[in-house]
């Protein structure tokens, strides 16, 4: 089709044909909620809720027994190292696949997730098995946006337990043309203008968190101390999970610390960030965990309780950012 309105226009047509049809057969999670995943959740998590692995102290609480944290509900029905496979043709049909792929067809390669809403009914217990179905809720028309250009697909999964509503989930995502790198700063004097090279996604700043990105630019890590109970905290936020005190104070960290765990970026390519990226959840020596790059490491390298140090570095023209290296 050789209008590109008409081709637009015919495109959209077909997208709009995968509104309100099931993604697939309902999915069955490949376990039963049990403790074991619900303690290894509250241990990744740092979540000390005794409901969620003190048997005796649940057991006491309204729920007359462990139950599980809710924001695992969709954890239960993933379908582990199986999605990252190829496929072998015995799948059952997956519409939301077919969608990405006829728009990968049509120029918009790129993915990335933009937005997650949930809800729970009620906490899921050990023994529950969890269903889910999931629709694809809406196609927007084609948006520009700070990546690219393409179309936002909304789905919303309903979760339940022996045919009983437990929770829904609606997630989104951007599937996208990117925007092509601006070129190289021109340096050959000639007085031309200058191009701007693509940056990191920029942090929302405000009240509760301005402060640390402010002690970067000074050149300092900084963490959060409680002022009642000494408990030091990160991400910033303005009450002590300990103690619930807003009274609040902080301490340079020295950037030490070890690799807790890891995951190699290769797609998609946002621009601003060089690949393939390493992101680590760093723990560092004064407690606290802390996600950042691990940089002049080639990537199968990288290894769980390895060494690292860091360093505040300017990322870019505004932007300063903690990076680790590997301790030698």
């Amino acid at each position: 089709m050789s209008n590109p309105a008409e081709a637009k226009r015919a495109l959209e047509a077909r997208l709009q044909e995968f509104v309100g049809t099931e993604t697939g057969p309902p999915t069955t999670g490949p376990d039963l909620v049990n403790e074991a995943m619900i303690r290894h959740w509250a241990e990744a998590m740092e979540d000390r809720n005794p409901i969620y692995t003190d048997a005796a102290a649940a057991k006491e609480s309204v729920h007359g027994g462990i139950v599980a944290p809710p924001t695992m509900m969709q954890a239960w029905i993933l379908g582990g190292m199986a999605m990252a496979q190829p496929p072998t043709g015995d799948e059952p049909r997956d519409e939301q696949n077919n969608l990405h792929a006829i728009l990968t067809e049509n120029g918009y390669p790129s993915v990335v997730a933009t937005n997650c809403e949930q809800e729970y009914h009620r906490y899921l217990k050990p023994g529950d098995e969890v269903q889910a179905t999931t629709v694809i809720e809406s196609i927007s028309d084609q948006k520009a946006t700070a990546l690219g250009t393409g179309y936002f697909i909304n789905t919303r999964t309903e979760f339940s337990v022996d045919g009983e509503a437990v929770g829904w989930m609606k997630f989104r995502v951007l599937k996208f043309t990117p925007n092509e790198a601006p070129a190289a700063a021109s340096d050959d004097g000639g007085g031309g203008p200058m191009s701007q090279a693509p940056r990191r996604l920029r942090p929302t700043l405000g009240h509760d968190n301005k402060w640390w990105w402010d002690g970067l630019e000074e050149g300092k890590f900084l963490i959060q101390k409680c002022s009642a109970c000494g408990v030091q905290r990160h991400p910033p936020r303005p009450m002590c999970g300990e103690c619930q005190s807003i009274e609040w104070g902080s301490v340079e960290s020295t950037m030490k610390g070890a690799v807790h765990s890891y995951v190699v970026i290769h797609h998609p390519p946002v621009p601003g960030y060089d690949y393939p990226l390493v992101c680590a959840l760093i723990d560092l020596d004064e407690g606290i965990r802390f996600v950042s790059n691990v940089i002049d490491c080639a990537p199968g390298d990288v290894h769980v309780g390895m060494k690292v140090e860091g360093r505040i570095e300017q990322v870019d023209d505004e932007m300063k950012l903690p990076l680790f290296r590997a301790v030698k």
